[in-house]
């Protein structure tokens, strides 16, 4: 299983956050939610993204951006604006100066904004998770990235905006899994595009060597794993093996999967009740002391105390390949 797939199928894929946006001029939100990553899609009118340390980029018609977390980002009608909005934890919406706006910008089910009949309409998913696994994914991903029309899915678009527009029963679980293919295509389209050719897990996948280590090592990641097993498994020397991960991915491949071991078991300590004794088993580790070690050392933070913040805490930056 590639690091993708285990991601929608993981607990970070359950009930996101998903609203249609409808916006008149003026407006600048500034989005302070520390989501772990957010899809936006244009279906009426333009809006600008800004992300801090780089340039704002022009959102139009039948277009999508992803926005990789959790640092604030700003959304407006045209570049520079002041903030008029501030989204906070767990999307509280207020002025700048803390008024609340939560009921005089609630438009209907799932429908927020300024006006109910705004120039500029978004639909918008976000994932609140910081769950480790999920950040790995999220590494294919540049902190903003925008998609043209000719680069989307329109089918999946239409079906995004019919769910949110049009309640029906099991809409929660539909737009799950509509963001889920969506969030899927627009990755692929990312890895895809020429100018990304960059170390990560996803770069791996484009050499059939190294994606066939990665499936072994993501499938089997408790395995007892030496590069030369890898090298055998996948039918090439050893030398052949390390050398092609590393210019692929960035990183050996013994150091890769303890990367992968500690997302697996991040996401674990923060969505189950096992033991950190049996999550050590699970990853690969042959105690519960020497995965506490390799946990401590790369989140900054235990296990048990990593497990009492739920992740919100103890996001390690340099634990991502490709990031």
């Amino acid at each position: 299983m590639d690091p993708l797939s285990q991601f929608l199928t993981g607990p970070r894929a359950q009930a996101a956050f998903a609203l249609r946006v409808v916006m008149d001029p003026p407006f600048a939100i500034d989005v302070q939610d520390g989501a772990a990553l957010t899809v936006i899609v244009a279906v009426s009118g333009q809006a600008w993204i800004a992300v801090e340390g780089a340039a704002p980029r022009s959102l139009g018609l039948g277009q999508a951006a992803t926005v990789r977390g959790p640092a604030p980002y700003l959304v407006t009608d045209t570049p520079g604006r002041p903030p008029t909005v501030v989204i906070g934890a767990g999307q509280s919406c207020r002025t700048p100066a803390g008024e609340h706006l939560e009921l005089t910008f609630s438009q209907g089910m799932r429908t927020w904004g300024n006006s109910p009949d705004g120039g500029t309409v978004l639909l918008i998913g976000t994932y609140q998770s910081t769950a480790a696994a999920g950040q790995l994914v999220t590494s294919a991903l540049p902190t903003l990235a925008v998609f043209t029309e000719e680069e989307i899915d329109a089918g999946l678009l239409t079906l995004l905006e019919r769910e949110l527009t049009h309640p029906r029963l099991g809409q929660e679980s539909a737009l799950d899994r509509v963001l889920d293919l969506l969030l899927l295509h627009l990755v692929r389209v990312c890895v895809d595009r020429t100018e990304s050719r960059v170390p990560s897990w996803a770069a791996g996948t484009r050499d059939p060597v190294v994606a066939r280590a990665l499936a072994l090592l993501h499938q089997e990641p408790e395995a007892p794993w030496t590069v030369a097993e890898l090298a055998l498994r996948s039918h090439v020397s050893r030398a052949t093996m390390a050398a092609r991960f590393r210019t692929a991915v960035g990183q050996p491949p013994m150091a890769y999967l303890t990367t992968w071991r500690l997302a697996l078991a991040a996401d674990r300590l923060a969505s189950s009740t096992a033991t950190t004794a049996v999550i050590a088993e699970e990853v690969g580790y042959s105690n519960a002391f020497a995965f506490s070690t390799a946990f401590s050392r790369v989140y900054g933070v235990s296990p048990s105390g990593y497990r009492r913040s739920q992740g919100h805490d103890a996001r390690p930056a340099a634990a991502v390949p490709g990031s």
